[in-house]
């Protein structure tokens, strides 16, 4: 496998007359460019110089042919000897490799002149985007501190981006043209060199302000000019056993990408969506390959093995094995698909490897928020603002040595902290988190470096981090944000901005809320415990009123206000759609926070419900019986232990960790009204429980659904109650021979569903281990 290395030249190999330490002024600075740059990215990079140092300082950099002044920025190829009369620095011609570049300062008396020396077009383009990263640029004033004198080129050849303009995205479909550029351009000068769209969606959206082929074309149009890939994502959602589709589809593909100014990648998901065996998909993709030659020659051919059987899996490498195509460019490996070490290791070192990697959800996904409260789960949902930039440059070095890079998975711009940490690390494994976080802020924001904002940027991450009502940090977060929100009114309507504080809003909302709904519950169950004397209707009554309490009374209700308006001023500035009624959202995991802001964070509908069952009961003991089993659910009295398995709040004993987000249920549109811990599960947990009571006679009881082929200590227990519903009990008695050393560890065998879709599989929700 072929590989960019970061090549990285130390300052000491430049001479001092190369470089001037500290700053120097470029704020009367012209711009000289090398005609060796070919067209149109030489026009493109001194229309992003010249407009983004204008839009940050007002100065109009004006474009020269000779040098003028006593300071000059010179953008060149490595190949140029000279520019202008100016003879380029010799070390930064050693700069050859693809896509990179040098930032050299020289000095000649008065003369100062900060070279800007590419290897290629591209890497002018991404030249310019370092120097806008690393300049300070305020008001009237533009610096180049050589602290920041650097050559490098990427490590990873392929780093791209998804931008589908179609109603799943919660902001991409209510776009123009602008601000799609104005994003695509935003990726590029943090390195993005890949755009991937998806054009055959049919899905029709009433506030698109293009046609989806229009839109389509001119994100291609936007990619030939910059200089970047231009890749498309479509799948076949019908039957290509079927001559007359199989042909229309060919037909379909080869007349979009005819009319594409760029086109250099297509990626077709195997399984996810479409449900067609390989035998099918590879003759079909080598159709469209062969006539794709004819307008894109260089474009290549990808493939998923998403959701592909075991049988389709090796019926495609096979195929491989037996046609060694050249047509055939690669495989991507996203959600769903085989473990990419297995996928390097099957797939031919002719062919490419690239990640497809999901990182714009947290729950249900392929990389669910680790530690994440369940809380947000049900609030901030799959698709919130997630900005977590040291877990997903985790999840990048993690697997980047099986690729040759990547097109992430997105799904609106909610993500965006995420796309720019990945194509940094993609460019650079080693480039540290917080320096990418801090260039995110100074090209962004603007925001005085006294002020920390990165810090506060970061501390988003860690709100997510473990049990929201031990998390201390949020509010101070809160705290630091409502200080920013004060200091810099001319950030309101900074989308990026607006994102974080509302983020810090949400998060803290959330965090209050739960502390005081629980409390309610609490003071519910002490009210249920007197049902014995008050009766079970009063018992009844008076609990569900206390639980109630949570939608009278709001003590954030300041909070919820500002979260509204922060929604309001985000769909006004980038059409980012928060609700369903309200905005437009494709539907309640699509980013709708505002639909879900107030999901009860204690058991009141549960309650509710279950109160209407035990009215039904025929007899004063039944209801007593089933009262005190609801108040004792998570409280099961001293010597005997509860788990939530998946709740971090309340599963002590559980070592398991869920990876395969599926651990937080979505049922009715995220409207549950389930008890909160059934909505949290995993299928074969692994619990330790110590310090038993030697002597002690235990029996555990199960809530989930189906089966528990449960083992205690390497046995499997048979049970004695046996109900397969869903918040109904499973019990297993535990012999004294297995807590005599006053521990045990309890596992679950797998049931044979592999037939079964994940949401009707087995699942374990709580785990008692009750003591007689």
């Amino acid at each position: 496998m072929k590989r960019i290395f970061l090549v990285i030249f130390a300052v000491c190999l430049f001479t001092p007359v190369l470089l001037q330490a500290g700053n120097t002024d470029f704020s009367k600075a012209s711009l000289i460019v090398s005609k060796e740059i070919p067209s149109p990215v030489r026009e493109t990079v001194i229309q992003v110089l010249q407009e983004e140092i204008y839009s940050r300082t007002q100065i109009r950099l004006p474009l020269t042919d000779k040098v003028q002044g006593n300071t000059t920025i010179a953008l060149a190829l490595s190949t140029d000897k000279q520019l202008s009369g100016l003879d380029l620095p010799a070390s930064a011609r050693e700069m050859t490799k693809a896509e990179g570049f040098c930032l050299v300062q020289t000095e000649d008396g008065n003369r100062k002149v900060l070279w800007l020396i590419a290897a290629d077009e591209r890497g002018a383009l991404f030249a310019a985007g370092y120097l806008l990263r690393t300049a300070s640029l305020t008001k009237g004033k533009l610096f180049f501190d050589t602290k920041y004198a650097i050559c490098t080129a990427p490590e990873y050849p392929l780093r791209g981006h998804q931008l589908g303009y179609r109603n799943t995205a919660n902001t991409y479909d209510a776009w123009s043209k602008e601000q799609f550029e104005q994003y695509i351009r935003d990726l590029a000068v943090f390195g993005t060199n890949s755009i991937e769209t998806i054009p055959f969606d049919e899905k029709d959206v009433p506030f698109m302000k293009e046609t989806k082929d229009d839109m389509n074309l001119f994100i291609s149009d936007v990619c030939r000019r910059y200089g970047l890939e231009y890749w498309v994502w479509v799948p076949a959602e019908g039957d290509l056993s079927d001559p007359t589709y199989y042909a229309a589809e060919v037909k379909r593909h080869i007349e979009f990408y005819k009319k594409c100014p760029r086109f250099d990648g297509l990626f077709f998901p195997g399984g996810d969506p479409g449900e067609n065996h390989p035998e099918y998909v590879m003759p079909f993709l080598k159709d469209i390959a062969t006539e794709l030659k004819k307008y894109h020659p260089n474009a290549g051919i990808w493939l998923s093995l998403q959701g592909f059987s075991d049988e389709q899996v090796d019926y495609f490498y096979e195929y491989l094995k037996k046609e060694d195509p050249d047509w055939f460019t690669g495989i991507a490996s996203g959600p769903s698909s085989p473990s990419m070490a297995d996928t390097r290791a099957r797939l031919p070192k002719k062919y490419k490897h690239r990640h497809y990697p999901d990182i714009t959800h947290t729950v249900r996904c392929q990389y669910p928020t680790p530690r994440y409260d369940q809380a947000y789960a049900l609030t901030l949902g799959r698709e919130p603002v997630n900005p977590e930039p040291f877990f997903y440059a985790e999840i990048h070095n993690r697997y980047a040595p099986l690729t040759d890079g990547f097109l992430t998975y997105s799904d609106g711009s909610h993500d965006d902290m995420n796309k720019i940490v990945w194509s940094r690390k993609g460019w650079d494994t080693k480039e540290d988190v917080t320096d990418i976080v801090e260039q995110y802020v100074r090209y962004f924001f603007g925001t005085n470096p006294a002020d920390h904002v990165s810090d506060a940027v970061l501390s988003l991450e860690n709100n997510w981090r473990g049990p929201v009502e031990a998390n201390g940090g949020i509010e101070m977060t809160f705290n630091r944000w409502q200080e920013l929100e004060k200091a810099y009114p001319q950030l309101q309507k900074n989308w990026r901005w607006q994102m974080f504080v509302l983020r810090s809003y949400y998060d803290t909302y959330v965090r209050r809320r739960k502390i005081y709904e629980q409390k309610l519950e609490k003071e519910a169950n002490s009210i249920m415990a007197q049902a014995p004397v008050i009766g079970p209707e009063e018992a009844m009554k008076q609990a569900l009123a206390k639980v109630n309490e949570a939608d009278q009374i709001n003590p954030s209700a300041p909070l919820r206000q500002k979260i509204v308006d922060y929604c309001e001023g985000l769909y006004k500035t980038i059409g980012y759609q928060t609700s369903v009624d309200k905005y437009g959202a494709a539907g309640p995991e699509r980013g709708c926070i505002l639909d879900f802001v107030d999901y009860p964070l204690n058991n009141r509908w549960w309650l509710a419900d279950e109160f209407g069952k035990i009215r039904s009961m025929k007899t004063k003991e039944e209801q007593l019986a089933r009262l005190d089993t609801i108040r004792t659910w998570d409280d099961p009295g001293k010597g005997s232990f509860y788990d939530n398995v998946s709740n971090i709040a309340q599963s002590s004993h559980v070592l398991t960790v869920v990876d395969d987000a599926c651990d937080v249920a979505w049922w009715d549109n995220g409207m549950s009204r389930k008890r909160l811990s059934t909505q949290l599960f995993q299928n074969f947990p692994k619990l330790v429980y110590e310090d038993l009571d030697p002597e002690g006679r235990y029996f555990i009881r199960i809530a989930g659904f189906g089966d528990a082929l449960l083992r205690v200590d390497g046995v499997r227990i048979e049970p004695v109650v046996y109900n397969k519903g869903l918040e109904e009990f499973k019990e297993f008695l535990i012999d004294r021979r297995y807590v005599c050393d006053g521990k045990i560890e309890v596992t679950f065998d797998e049931p044979e569903e592999s037939q079964l879709n994940w949401r009707q599989q087995s699942k374990v929700c709580d785990i008692w281990l009750i003591k007689k």
